[in-house]
């Protein structure tokens, strides 16, 4: 009688189902990945300092001239930028994978390609995004015309985002490596050609597009003798910068 007496005023144990779906776990993740990115301010800035650092010191070591700058800018301000991206890829899953989260997230009941994609998507939002918000202002530093900072800005939003989900994949592999810096850009670098032509390119065809219409602009100016329609100074930047940018017109 006792013993059925202690069995029967045992507490209950109510096992509860999680609340929530995916919508949830990505929030939850994206918050997370936040916090623990803003607390290493460090590894945030570290791509931005290394892209402006490289944008100031080219014009020191090439030339101050600013129709060379201006023709080199786009191919140098998409290569800054891919450098910089490839800064944060190795601590992408690492610190995760350090502390057990990872193993969390492949036994959580949410597909994985979600979660992963989450924080993709923070690795973007701190690393890529700031970086297409830089380059324009790097931009004047190298004489890049003023029709060109909106197509440069997106271009790199859009490329910095396809970047960060190619760097992932690298990622993916080499977490598990003690020194897997120099595999993973081995890996991710080759797939990162094609987003890097077609970038720069756009960059490229934007800056010829802004030459061709100050140089219709300076055809108006003369056909209807109005002198003061352009700019002599922008003038003069006209022919050069129409011969080296005519291959992309």
């Amino acid at each position: 009688m006792q013993r059925s007496h202690a069995l029967s005023s045992a507490p209950e144990v109510v096992l509860h189902t999680p609340q929530g779906g995916l919508g949830v776990a990505i929030h939850a993740t994206l918050k997370r990945d936040l916090t623990l990115m803003l607390r290493r301010k460090g590894e945030v800035l570290n791509p931005l300092v290394f892209f402006a650092l490289v944008i100031t010191l080219f014009p020191i070591g090439i030339s101050p001239d600013p129709v060379l700058l201006a023709s080199i800018a786009p191919g140098l301000l998409w290569v800054a930028a891919l450098l910089a991206a490839l800064l944060s890829l190795d601590g992408l899953f690492r610190s995760d994978f350090e502390d057990g989260s990872l193993e969390q997230l492949l036994l959580a009941p949410q597909p994985l390609a979600a979660l992963g994609l989450a924080k993709v998507a923070v690795h973007w939002l701190l690393t890529g995004l700031p970086l297409a918000l830089m380059a324009p202002v790097l931009g004047i530093m190298l004489s890049l015309p003023a029709g060109s900072y909106g197509v440069l800005a997106l271009s790199l939003a859009l490329g910095t985002a396809s970047l960060s989900l190619i760097g992932a994949i690298g990622a993916a592999l080499t977490v598990g490596l003690a020194k897997g810096g120099v595999l993973l850009s081995l890996l991710v670098l080759p797939l990162y050609i094609p987003v890097l032509i077609f970038g720069a390119g756009a960059v490229q065809a934007a800056r010829a597009a802004h030459l061709l219409q100050l140089l219709f602009q300076a055809g108006d100016a003369v056909a209807t003798d109005d002198g003061g329609a352009v700019d002599a100074d922008e003038l003069g930047r006209v022919q050069p910068g129409l011969q080296r940018a005519d291959g992309f017109v």
